[in-house]
C-alpha cells in the first residue's frame, strides 16, 4: 500500500514528479502515486499556482511548463476561423508542420479572454484531444465566438511557423479580413 503524504511533503513531491515529466500527469495518477483524493489534487494544484509554480492543465493532465518554454523556441499568434469538425483538421495541419498549439484563446464579452491550455504537439495529442472532447460531450471554446479564436503556436524555427500558417491559409482555417 502506498503511504498516504500529507500536505507540504506531498506538494513537494507532486511538483518533483511534474519537473522531472515530459508527459502530462493526470489528476488521478497524482492521487494514487500520493493515496489521497482526486480532490484533494485539484486543492493542491490550485495552492501551487498561488505560489506562481508554472503548472498547468491541459486535457491530458497536468503539466510543469517552465522547460517547455527553453531558448530557441518561436512562438506566434494566429487567429483562426472554423467549424467544430474543422478542429481535428486544423490541430493535425499544425502539429504535422512540426509545430506545438500551446492554447487556445477566445474573447467573451463578459469576462474577456478566456484561455485554454493546450499543449498539442503530435497526431497522438491531436486524437486524444478529439476523443476527449467527445466523450465528455464538451464544447470548444470557438462556439461562444462563432468559430473565431486564437491560438499561441510555439516551434524550434521560425519556418515551422510559417509552414504551419500557410498550410492554414490555403484550406481556409487561418482569420483573414475576407471571411
Amino acid at each position: 500500500m502506498v503511504k498516504k503524504l500529507l500536505g507540504e511533503e506531498r506538494r513537494e513531491f507532486i511538483m518533483q514528479l511534474l519537473k522531472k515529466s515530459d508527459q502530462p500527469i493526470t489528476g488521478k495518477e497524482l492521487a494514487d502515486k500520493t493515496n489521497v483524493s482526486r480532490q484533494v489534487i485539484v486543492t493542491d494544484m490550485a495552492l501551487l499556482k498561488t505560489r506562481k509554480e508554472p503548472i498547468i492543465a491541459t486535457n491530458r493532465g497536468y503539466l510543469y511548463i517552465e522547460k517547455q518554454s527553453s531558448k530557441g523556441k518561436y512562438s506566434r499568434v494566429i487567429v483562426c476561423n472554423h467549424t467544430p469538425e474543422e478542429t481535428k483538421k486544423e490541430l493535425e495541419i499544425i502539429v504535422d508542420a512540426g509545430v506545438t498549439v500551446v492554447d487556445v484563446i477566445v474573447e467573451h464579452q463578459i469576462y474577456g479572454d478566456l484561455t485554454g491550455s493546450l499543449m498539442i504537439s503530435s497526431r497522438y495529442d491531436v486524437n486524444e484531444f478529439v476523443t476527449a472532447l467527445s466523450k465528455q460531450e464538451a464544447n470548444l471554446l470557438s462556439v461562444l465566438t462563432e468559430g473565431i479564436h486564437l491560438h499561441t503556436l510555439e516551434a524550434d524555427s521560425t519556418e515551422k511557423l510559417d509552414a504551419a500558417c500557410h498550410a492554414l491559409q490555403k484550406v481556409g482555417i487561418l482569420y483573414t479580413d475576407t471571411k
